[in-house]
């Protein structure tokens, strides 16, 4: 055989096995969204879920609540306890991508020390993986203090702007995802995943000249990935993601944002700061969609948005109910949003905007711990 024909055989043989061998070498398919039949069975074994979303009253953001040197489980179990006083058995909690990339282990091993803590009280967590609100330049370290009178004036954003617009960092992602996920993939403790808060957020108002300039295009890209990475892990936890603006009637009036939101997540969930009619008139917008819904965020007194008003109709509608937040702290979220331009430095808010107890652990409202209390303890109505 002429050596030339010899090459060439060798040649094609080698790319075939190289292409047979990556083949066989690759990952297998991502998981499926979980069917209408299986994300209603995992809901009809939870009880009505009723939570906050919470950080303890000792720290500014996600970053101070994880960090080793200010995380504070004794805080953390006093105020899990008073949640569990008032019958919550949620809580969503954020968590932050820098946390992983400093300390994978200890981070670990602190969620699982919450997880104890909130076990004990009979919580189960939500955990929430990235966020767009807020600051886009988070950092490690130490936190700043509280901006006197401004709601939030230290939350920040995971991803940052700047890894956000670096594509180079999104192994880096994929890995705290798929690391913190499939650590407590199979943990009965966990009650789900909510993989991205408000994603499409350009936080006008407060930082949007500091966000990247095409945030949403970046996130449109990322974010299926993220689910993707999620599911890899093989969850017995829902993943999900909520949607927070415009209105959601119809798929047609959907951003594309929010068809992946409704689209990859195992049950649904949204946002509504609404009066009574308008929290109804969202939950039937998502009714169609025959999945489990969960309120991950809701309850802004000065906007109309209360306890009395949203915690009937969740009920009545079997739809889970999470309200920001739990304790008054350095996050200062019992300020209004409008506090961004107009500080209280000089006077308390003639109503609190979030938060149910103070920092002491009383009630803000007494009538409204009843109201949790009375609501959460007695069955739901045929």
């Amino acid at each position: 055989m002429p050596s030339n024909v010899y090459r060439k055989i060798c040649v094609a043989f080698l790319c075939a096995f190289a292409w047979s061998s990556t083949c066989t070498l690759a990952a297998p398919p991502v998981t499926e969204r979980w069917t209408e039949k299986s994300a209603k069975e995992w809901y009809s074994k939870q009880p009505w879920l009723v939570g906050s979303n919470y950080i303890p009253a000792s720290a500014i953001n996600e970053l101070e609540m994880w960090q080793a040197d200010t995380f504070d489980p004794k805080r953390i179990d006093v105020e899990l306890g008073w949640a569990e006083s008032i019958g919550l058995n949620t809580m969503r909690v954020f968590l932050h991508d820098l946390l992983w990339q400093q300390d994978a282990a200890g981070f670990k091993k602190r969620i699982d020390t919450f997880l104890q803590i909130a076990d004990k009280h009979h919580i189960k967590p939500l955990f929430v993986l990235f966020d767009s609100c807020w600051d886009p330049n988070p950092h490690l370290g130490k936190q700043h203090e509280p901006r006197p009178g401004v709601h939030n004036s230290g939350w920040v954003q995971s991803p940052g702007a700047k890894v956000l617009e670096d594509s180079s960092q999104y192994p880096r992602l994929e890995a705290y995802v798929k690391g913190v996920v499939g650590a407590f993939a199979k943990d009965p403790r966990v009650l789900g995943w909510d993989v991205w808060n408000e994603p499409d957020n350009t936080n006008q108002g407060s930082y949007g000249e500091l966000d990247a300039k095409n945030k949403v295009a970046l996130i449109l890209m990322l974010l299926p990935k993220v689910f993707d990475w999620a599911r890899e892990t093989h969850p017995t936890q829902p993943l999900t993601s909520g949607v927070w603006k415009g209105g959601w009637s119809s798929p047609e009036k959907l951003d594309a944002t929010e068809k992946i939101q409704i689209e990859m997540s195992d049950v649904i969930s949204f946002h509504s700061y609404d009066k009574p009619e308008e929290f109804e008139k969202r939950i039937a917008w998502l009714q169609p969609y025959h999945r489990p819904i969960i309120c991950t965020e809701y309850m802004a007194r000065g906007n109309g948005s209360t306890f009395q008003g949203s915690l009937p109709i969740a009920k009545r509608y079997q739809v889970a109910a999470i309200n920001w937040g739990l304790v008054a702290g350095k996050t200062q979220t019992y300020l209004p949003w409008d506090s961004w331009k107009h500080p209280y430095t000089d006077r308390e808010p003639a109503v609190w905007f979030h938060e149910i107890f103070r920092t002491d652990g009383s009630p803000y409202r007494q009538e409204e711990v009843d109201l949790i209390r009375a609501i959460t303890s007695s069955p739901p109505k045929s």
